[in-house]
């Protein structure tokens, strides 16, 4: 029998000749480390994201060198600040145009709670428009934690079951933002 090692998250036995995984693992481990991201970017903390794009950070070593600003060809969609009312049926439409599976990262105070602009042109939150799975916290948070909290996507991706997007409850929540579910 074949001893098990653990590469990059994904359980493998290896034996003399072969090496055998589960198909569900195998494909997480590849989207978890091939994402295309899109940015949108709006304000201050665009620009540390750009940072975390630069050779000082190399956010290509996690698999994501090539930025995709075509959301039919975006499965990561990152919002980095001020997302103003006028702003946000764009927002939900570009996320409505990313086919699944697809994840949210919210990027600094302002995506995530309109930061310190607490007025009636500000959108409180793009949680209210569509479904975020990691915030990432700050004013504009550090190209490390922009680091962290896709790291935090990809640990995401890696344990989430192929079939979650099929389930009642993720119709349910995508019913709740009035996203008609991608998936029938």
């Amino acid at each position: 029998m074949g001893k098990i090692d653990e590469v990059q998250q994904v359980q493998v036995i290896n034996g003399e000749g072969y090496q055998l995984s589960t198909l569900d693992k195998v494909i997480a481990s590849a989207r978890a480390n091939s994402m295309w991201p899109l940015p949108f970017a709006t304000s201050c903390c665009g620009i540390e994201y750009m940072a975390t794009m630069g050779s000082n950070y190399d956010l290509a070593r996690f698999g994501m060198e090539r930025m995709s600003f075509s959301p039919r060809q975006a499965d990561l969609l990152i919002v980095a600040g001020t997302i103003s009312k006028k702003l946000a049926p764009v927002l939900k439409q570009v996320y409505e145009q990313m086919s699944e599976p697809k994840w949210v990262l919210s990027v600094g105070a302002c995506a995530s709670s309109g930061g310190i602009f607490d007025t009636y042109s500000v959108l409180q939150g793009i949680d209210r428009v569509i479904p975020v799975d990691v915030y990432v916290p700050g004013c504009p948070p550090r190209p490390e934690q922009i680091i962290d909290g896709i790291m935090k996507i990809h640990e995401l991706v890696n344990h989430e079951s192929l079939r979650r997007r099929y389930s009642d409850e993720y119709k349910a929540l995508m019913n709740s933002y009035n996203i008609e579910s991608n998936e029938k």
